[in-house]
């Protein structure tokens, strides 16, 4: 088709054409791209001017969907299941951290020696941003982290507190972590929509909402800048989605 004889009607059914394929974030970079050159077109006489303006932006929302967990006893079920051996030591403390403090993969694997302060029982943990920020040890995770360090980690001179069981120790990867993770589902024979560390990032501010933990407490435990991030975690319990949750206009509260 000759640029003379473009239309909206055309143009919106190219971008959805091409579009249909791909994710949101594809299909918003189509339309800045076949905005550019309409505009180029228009420019140098090709096009009528102004066509740019009929390709609306997709729309997108953040965090829609619902969290996806494990319930508490699959959670225990699988720390349960992890073998007396030094591997299952090293798997159940970062299993421990992951479950019940919600670290990221790459928290865990960046743990080191120097961020345990166990005359304070805390531990300082540096996530997104290069920000350190302490967070309480609890009683079950420190012993966890206790027996890994007096009976299975490696006599290596690294300075982080996790790494591989077998010479040559190097320190464990946040893919290494996620692996942990889904050996663990699987020797537990848990069933879960989705493999991988974060599940469990998720299933820990997910038990402490149902715990009675406030948004205000969770994002301060999980590290959130943003309280919309948090709040995300209230879909899972009706009952706290009235704290966030706005009047509709005209109508009755909820």
């Amino acid at each position: 088709m000759i640029p003379c004889a473009y239309t909206a009607t055309r143009l919106r059914a190219f971008v959805l054409a091409r579009a249909q394929p791909y994710g949101i974030s594809r299909a918003k970079s189509i339309v800045v791209a076949v905005r550019a050159f309409l505009r180029f077109l228009g420019a140098t006489g090709r096009c009528a001017p102004g066509l740019e303006h009929a390709l609306p932006a997709f729309a997108g929302w953040r965090l829609t969907s619902t969290p996806r967990f494990l319930a508490p006893a699959a959670v225990d079920r699988m720390l349960a299941a992890c073998p007396r051996s030094a591997t299952g030591l090293r798997d159940q403390a970062v299993l421990l951290l992951l479950a019940r403090l919600g670290l990221r993969a790459s928290e865990v694997a960046g743990l080191t020696l120097a961020d345990l302060d166990w005359r304070t029982g805390r531990l300082a943990v540096c996530g997104k941003g290069r920000r350190a920020e302490w967070l309480p040890l609890p009683q079950a995770v420190g012993a966890a982290l206790l027996r890994y360090l007096r009976r299975a980690r490696p006599p290596w001179p690294g300075p982080t507190v996790f790494a591989t069981v077998k010479a040559p120790w190097r320190p464990l990867t946040r893919q290494a972590v996620s692996a942990i993770v889904v050996m663990a589902l699987r020797r537990a024979g848990v069933e879960t929509p989705v493999h991988g560390a974060h599940v469990l990032r998720h299933s820990a501010a997910t038990a402490m909402l149902r715990q009675g933990a406030s948004l205000a407490g969770i994002a301060a435990v999980l590290r959130h800048r943003s309280p919309r991030t948090t709040a995300h975690y209230a879909k899972v319990d009706f009952a706290l989605l009235r704290e966030i949750a706005q009047a509709w206009p005209g109508g009755a509260g909820c």
